[in-house]
């Protein structure tokens, strides 16, 4: 059972790397700001995804509230980039 969560995890995190890899191109080349801010938060919630994968793959809970604070700093910066956004930039 243990071989095939860990077999599972493998696959699982190289799909998440593929993801971030076409995330980063969006932050990249974006047409928009929004569009921007939309793919860091992405970027963001895919680390998360592949820091639970590997507390769940070494067995070290530890790694969850890593995952869980930078959860919740990315939806603060969100939050922030979005208000910055809707307001129009610098005064």
């Amino acid at each position: 059972m243990n071989e095939t969560i860990s077999s599972v995890a493998q696959a699982m995190m190289g799909v998440l790397c593929v993801a971030m890899l076409i995330a980063l191109y969006r932050v990249v080349k974006g047409p928009s700001l929004p569009d921007r801010v939309i793919s860091i938060d992405l970027l963001t919630t895919l680390a998360v995804g592949v820091i639970a994968l590997y507390s769940i793959e070494t067995g070290q809970k530890i790694f969850l509230s890593a995952g869980i604070a930078l959860a919740l700093l990315a939806f603060l910066g969100t939050v922030a980039l979005a208000l910055y956004i809707r307001r129009g930039g610098p005064p």
